[in-house]
């Protein structure tokens, strides 16, 4: 039996909901459960209480490294390969490089964000800059005045009205930020663009069994629009298909959440 674990937010509540048809139709046995927040459900699978979770990148690497024999990454989001994190600026910023931050303000997105957040402050540091030395401010979206209930809508509009000189998004927040919210992207111009990253996953228990793990893969890779189900699945996590997953990538995240105590 496959029991499937996520946070509480709405869009995980209509994924599971709409898991309940999509794995029906496979003959899989499902149930789900949601959690108060991503710590809540690790300790639930690592306890073997869930044996499936859809999973951000930092709650992935927590329950890779708390199993001794490592959980496998079963399926992702289309986009969740190859993720990146920008850095912008206005477009006409004398910023041209990352040494160019140097007693600049800078807005990072939510701190529990991964791509705007951690990672951004682990790039900075690699790079020989300081958020807490080298920067006038480097502020988190807690910690300022807010322009957008999106973290990461919020860094771009701060740095087109000059509230900070540069900020840190997503490449794939960033796309968004014309059609969905109306941002005029283009006055902003990216000057540094991070490695690619691994983002959210289906992770696995370890001792799944090999023939259920592969239906459940076969069973959300096959996930289309053609269906109400599967248009609930894909709305719910904003992407167009499900894919097989990956087992690297998470090394980006892994090393910023040891350099930042997170784990």
């Amino acid at each position: 039996m496959i029991r499937l674990g996520a946070t509480g937010s709405p869009a995980h509540l209509r994924l599971c909901q709409a898991l309940e048809t999509v794995f029906s139709r496979s003959g899989i046995e499902y149930d789900w459960v949601l959690y108060s927040g991503y710590d809540a459900m690790v300790e639930a699978f690592v306890r073997g209480e869930i044996n499936l979770a859809w999973n951000g990148p930092l709650s992935h690497v927590k329950m890779r490294r708390a199993l001794p024999e490592g959980a496998p990454v079963l399926v992702m989001r289309d986009v969740d390969a190859g993720f990146t994190t920008r850095f912008i600026t206005r477009a006409d910023s004398a910023i041209d490089t990352v040494e160019d931050l140097v007693g600049a303000r800078f807005a990072f997105g939510a701190r529990n964000s991964v791509e705007a957040g951690l990672l951004p402050v682990y790039f900075l540091k690699d790079m020989g800059i300081s958020p807490s030395q080298s920067l006038a401010a480097a502020d988190f979206y807690d910690q300022r005045a807010r322009q957008h209930g999106d973290d990461q809508v919020d860094v771009a509009l701060q740095v087109l009205d000059k509230s900070y000189d540069a900020g840190a998004i997503s490449a794939r927040a960033m796309e968004s930020l014309a059609d969905k919210h109306g941002v005029d992207v283009g006055q902003l111009r990216v000057f540094w663009t991070s490695p690619g990253y691994s983002h959210c996953c289906f992770t696995a228990r370890p001792e799944l069994d090999a023939d259920e793990a592969g239906r459940v893969t076969a069973a959300l890779v096959s996930v289309d629009d053609g269906n109400e189900a599967g248009r609930a699945v894909l709305e719910a996590e904003a992407c167009e298909r499900l894919i097989a997953g990956i087992q690297d990538g998470w090394e980006l995240v892994e090393a910023a959440a040891l350099a930042e105590g997170l784990i």
